[in-house]
């Protein structure tokens, strides 16, 4: 029996095999005008049969380039190879925020299963949008230049990025990558906000981080602030912090001593990136850090988008909604962060799997993720 994989809708469409690669190119683009982001499989016919699709060593390389080649503005989708009931597809999963796009010169949109192209009213009315957000401040030019870099911060970066491979950087030269990640202005030399903010010395990502002796702001037993640092040290001075802070559990199995923190690191980690890539970085405010004896509290400054609830992203399906588009492309790029709106719903199941209780709660100025120290009163029975 073929296995089937459902129908084609308007963010997913089947593809026989890359034969067909500029058909699919003209559906993701139109699929991005309409929604921003979708899924294309190669291998499935269109009623959903999986009838697989050959693939040699070059064959994810070609989709890759077929896209950076065919479609602008550029995009950097995931590209992978799986297996469906013994039959191997190509897979591919993509985003973008910059439409309208074209592929091979020409704007669609899609409508239903088709792909139609896109009236002259709806390409002003989409390059409108993208001029807009173009002015966003994070696109603002800065006065740091590529010369501020703080080097362990950029090449710590660097070494991520490579190694995830969602972005082809061939060069350690700062200014050449700067340019490459769209972080520097047109004179070649200063960098976006959104650079200085990832790379440099500023006072723009400072955070405050606390511990208190009893479940409330009364009396602290630590105080510390972190005024000046780019984003990626910031990140890793957060979790530091957080992770020394932590109770660990400490077991003999076997010849080995393994140990357990009370909170799931990765997602601390998870939801200290999601602080820096989502907060609002002109409000003169600072992201916060508490530990309290009962809890652990990360702040992200500026909210939550209005109109919307936590609960919304934990099933996984809900659209991202991005304050900093651009920072959180470059994070998305070393896997610090992804861009499908998943991080709330990975740090509830990291939490999950561990006993540990989260929650997620809104404040007038304030979005946090309560991370509750509930492990060490299980420890402290056991």
């Amino acid at each position: 029996m073929i296995p089937n994989i459902g129908e084609e809708t308007e963010r997913i469409e089947f593809k026989k095999s890359t034969g067909e690669m500029k058909d699919a190119i003209i559906s993701i683009a139109a699929i991005l005008n309409k929604h921003g982001a979708g899924e294309l499989f190669f291998g499935v016919k269109d009623n959903g049969d999986v009838i697989g699709q050959d693939i040699v060593g070059t064959t994810l390389r070609d989709v890759s380039q077929a896209v950076g080649y065919h479609i602008k503005p550029p995009i950097y989708p995931q590209i992978e190879k799986r297996e469906i009931d013994g039959k191997q597809v190509v897979y591919v999963k993509f985003e973008g925020n910059r439409a309208p796009y074209t592929a091979y010169n020409i704007p669609r949109i899609r409508v239903a299963d088709e792909d139609k192209v896109m009236n002259q009213a709806e390409y002003d009315r989409l390059l409108r949008i993208r001029e807009d957000s173009s002015r966003a401040w994070e696109l603002q030019v800065s006065k740091k230049t590529v010369n501020e870099i703080i080097v362990k911060d950029f090449k710590r970066y660097l070494n991520k990025a490579k190694a995830a491979g969602r972005i082809d950087l061939d060069s350690d030269d700062p200014a050449v990558v700067m340019k490459k990640l769209e972080l520097m202005d047109d004179d070649g030399v200063h960098l976006l906000n959104a650079g200085a903010l990832l790379f440099c010395r500023t006072d723009l990502a400072d955070v405050q981080m606390a511990k208190f002796a009893t479940d409330v702001k009364k009396t602290f037993t630590d105080i510390r602030r972190e005024d000046f640092g780019s984003i990626i040290g910031q990140i890793e001075v957060c979790v530091e912090y957080l992770v020394n802070a932590m109770d660990w559990k400490a077991d003999i199995i076997g010849f080995d001593r393994v140990e357990t923190p009370e909170v799931p690191v990765e997602a601390i980690r998870e939801a200290v990136i999601n602080s820096y890539g989502h907060r609002t970085y002109n409000n003169n405010q600072n992201n916060e850090i508490d530990v309290f004896k009962d809890r652990i509290e990360i702040h992200t400054t500026g909210g939550f988008p209005e109109g919307h609830t936590p609960e919304e992203f934990l099933t996984g399906d809900q659209k991202p909604i991005r304050r900093n588009r651009l920072i959180t492309r470059i994070l998305y790029f070393s896997k610090d962060m992804e861009t499908f709106a998943t991080g709330l719903k990975r740090i509830k199941e990291l939490c999950d799997e561990a006993g540990c209780k989260v929650e997620f709660r809104l404040e007038k100025d304030d979005f946090v993720v309560v991370f509750y120290r509930n492990l060490r009163k299980i420890w402290n029975k056991e």
